[in-house]
């Protein structure tokens, strides 16, 4: 590594990417330099910089010296140290940072997608190379919980990991818990506050979630994961009156990225969720993140930020590219803990979780009903915890609640399919999953 002046160590970065985070990192770099290297001894310096477009709020004027269309010559440039991905998406950007791992350059990235869907191509040319891969912007933004997994709890046995980990989702909930809102107003508001995109399908469906899910779930189990393995439901089914129901029973609901440690496997899953009104996770409101672990050795922790955003984003990023350069100023070439794992725990199916549920049917207010729908639960091994009867002023489409003991899914399914055929049944149940 080449050295700008006797003290600091000079670290160069090529930059992928000037959009919303990106503006971020490139602002920081070009103003906040002699800052950084005052507390670190590393002068980061912004050295070339590929756009496909450029924020309108940047803030601050990229050289056109620093600027080229062509990515690849970015990351093939030899005087580009860490190469900084902030395009998203699996393709370029899956083989740009390939090419600068080949290249001989370490690499930070914020893209989740890539590295839960083909992260492992990534991990293991790092780790033949030994290259470092910095990815703490790639889950929950400004909450630096990539390296909390990775080093501050490295002496535990994680059991449990419990994560609101998209803001736009949580945004939504909040909304309509706070504000009798429908889902679509929520989410027409989280459009126009700028909270969601144009089109949200990603977060609303809980894919966004489940990315991260898979990053942790690696870190925090120390296995390979197959990001197909994982469980995911979305939001767009919670009505108001779930919210309303689940807050008189006395729980929040949050959709939750789930992650349990059992004897012989993984229990991964995103789903709306139940949480008791007392849980640390359900005070999380608007677009901020929690994530709740629990290790053998510390107990539970509660992690908690914002999840997004161009500052909170690029703070990530600066974190990895100031550890980075210090490890490599000081010839630290050990591959990063999240390199090359090679066991890879069985993820238990769906239909093999175990858990406890809230049910909304929808059926004709006349004698027999309730005892046929807990017949129906009954001859499938799920067992009532308490029955709630709602006022309608539709005869024919009367609310009832049920929440149940702990059951298996493959057994509830079953119950289900056979209730929501039934003639007293006039729409499809509710499902939710309740956690402790």
């Amino acid at each position: 590594m080449k050295k700008i002046d006797s003290k600091p160590t000079g670290v160069r970065v090529g930059l992928l990417g000037l959009g919303t985070i990106g503006s971020g990192v490139a602002k920081i770099l070009l103003t906040e330099s002699a800052r950084l290297e005052q507390r670190t001894n590393i002068r980061l310096v912004l050295q070339k910089v590929c756009a496909k477009r450029i924020s309108k709020n940047l803030g601050v004027r990229v050289p056109a010296r620093l600027l080229t269309d062509d990515p690849f010559e970015l990351v093939r440039d030899p005087s580009v140290d860490i190469v900084v991905e902030l395009f998203g998406g699996l393709h370029p950007a899956k083989e740009l940072l390939l090419e600068a791992i080949q290249c001989g350059k370490h690499v930070v990235t914020a893209n989740k997608a890539l590295l839960a869907e083909q992260g492992e191509a990534i991990f293991l040319e790092a780790a033949r190379r030994l290259r470092h891969v910095g990815f703490e912007a790639s889950v929950c933004g400004g909450i630096p919980i990539i390296q909390t997994i990775q080093n501050g709890l490295v002496a535990n046995n994680i059991s449990n990991i419990l994560g609101i980990v998209n803001g736009t989702c949580n945004f939504i909930l909040s909304s309509m818990s706070q504000g009798s809102l429908t889902f679509a107003d929520a989410l027409g508001q989280a459009q126009a506050k700028g909270f969601a995109e144009k089109n949200p399908a990603l977060d609303l469906e809980g894919l966004d979630s489940a990315h991260k899910l898979a990053i942790l779930a690696r870190l925090a189990f120390r296995s390979r994961i197959r990001f197909e393995s994982i469980a995911v439901e979305g939001i767009r089914d919670i009505a108001e009156a779930d919210i309303a129901y689940a807050r008189s029973l006395g729980y929040m609901i949050k959709l939750l990225a789930i992650g349990k440690k059992q004897k012989d496997g993984l229990e991964l899953r995103v789903h709306p969720t139940l949480l008791p009104l007392d849980h640390p996770l359900s005070g999380v409101q608007g677009v901020y993140n929690a994530v709740f672990i629990h290790g053998d050795l510390t107990g539970d922790l509660l992690f908690y930020g914002r999840g997004a955003g161009t500052f909170p984003t690029a703070s990530a990023i600066m974190s990895d590219l100031v550890d980075i350069s210090k490890k490599i100023s000081g010839g630290d070439a050990s591959k990063n803990q999240a390199l090359g794992f090679s066991k890879k725990l069985k993820v238990y199916p769906s239909d093999d979780i175990v858990t406890k549920y809230y049910l909304r049917f929808q059926v004709a207010d006349k004698p027999g009903v309730l005892g046929r729908l807990a017949l129906a639960l009954g001859k499938n091994n799920i067992s009532i915890l308490s029955v709630h009867q709602k006022e309608s002023h539709d005869p024919q489409s009367v609310p009832v609640i049920v929440l149940t003991y702990e059951a298996k899914e493959s057994d509830l399914r079953k119950a289900l399919k056979a209730i929501d055929a039934g003639r007293d049944v006039s729409k499809k149940t509710i499902v939710l999953r309740v956690e402790k």
